[in-house]
């Protein structure tokens, strides 16, 4: 008898201290006040001192662009920021969307740039929870596909029938992007660029825990998922982007980097090939997480080039 009130013991301790570890990753990792963008940065492991000087100065012309601040409501009710450039005024937009704890000004200076200069208009989501939109969960993009399909839509109410959209994500926006894909969405889109991308929450959580905390995923996971389904109103498997990609038929350029540890370069592989639609692969080598574009600026943009020219007919502006 008191081996096995010593046993349910331990089995209760055990099961008590899962839940906290659980309940302090769940809150760290998806509440906003709690995820912050120096501990992102440090896990990614990416270097972008070498970086910096280039990025301020796209940032600095990026601000010296027209723009304006526009918003739209999401189906729950949060307002949504972005940060709009008219650019030349042609029908070709860029929608992009940023990466976990970051905003659509952070990780867009330089490929906002780029986008311009190719004649397009753009338009810097902050995804909820992140930047000047609402939110107090973080969407990892089962709830963010839906304001992505809502920025969509509002593009083409601003810019009529006759625009061609452009979606662009980095990291969690990539994700977003590409759940997004197997939604209805408008016929102006035609085209997407995936940096980055994660299959689903939980797969990269799964995987940060092993890699960074020694940690298996079960239970701490299904712990954690059952709060987010609670807490946030979504389950972290509820949407995997290697399912909804194989619903798409819009033509997508996937982009990871080798060397990527954050977001495994694997699960590039996954969401490629279940892919549908007409797409291409492009890998980095050595580009840690993010980090592809400037890792090598002549291959990334020379693939985009080829995506668009594929995908917009001359004379669509």
């Amino acid at each position: 008898m008191k081996l096995t009130k010593y046993l349910l013991g331990l089995a209760a301790a055990g099961a008590a201290a899962e839940y906290g570890l659980a309940y302090y990753f769940f809150r760290r990792t998806m509440i906003r006040a709690n995820a912050k963008s120096e501990r992102t940065i440090n896990m990614a492991g990416t270097d972008w001192n070498q970086y910096i000087p280039r990025i301020r100065a796209c940032k600095e012309w990026l601000e010296q662009q027209l723009h304006e601040d526009v918003y739209i409501t999401s189906r729950d009710g949060l307002k949504l920021h972005a940060t709009y450039f008219p650019g030349n005024g042609g029908r070709r937009i860029a929608l992009c969307f940023h990466g976990y704890t970051s905003d659509g000004m952070s990780d867009y200076a330089s490929l906002g740039k780029f986008y311009l200069e190719q004649g397009f208009q753009l338009l810097l989501v902050d995804e909820r929870a992140h930047g000047k939109s609402e939110g107090t969960y973080i969407g990892f993009g089962c709830l963010d596909r839906y304001d992505a399909k809502s920025w969509m839509e509002y593009l083409v109410n601003r810019l009529g029938q006759n625009c061609q959209i452009l979606l662009q994500g980095i990291s969690m926006g990539a994700a977003t992007v590409l759940m997004s894909t197997g939604l209805d969405l408008p016929a102006q889109v035609k085209a997407v660029v995936s940096d980055c991308a994660f299959t689903s929450a939980y797969c990269v959580f799964s995987s940060v825990l092993k890699r960074t905390y020694h940690l298996p995923s079960f239970p701490l996971m299904n712990i954690a998922d059952q709060m987010a389904k609670k807490e946030a109103g979504y389950g972290l498997n509820e949407c995997n982007g290697v399912n909804e990609v194989a619903k798409s038929r819009i033509p997508t350029l996937f982009i990871h980097g080798s060397r990527d540890t954050f977001v495994p370069c694997s699960m590039v592989y996954e969401l490629y090939d279940a892919c549908q639609a007409p797409k291409d692969l492009l890998v980095v080598q050595g580009a840690s997480h993010a980090e592809s574009y400037y890792k090598d600026t002549e291959s990334y943009e020379k693939a985009v080039k080829k995506l668009i020219s594929q995908t917009f007919q001359e004379g669509e502006f």
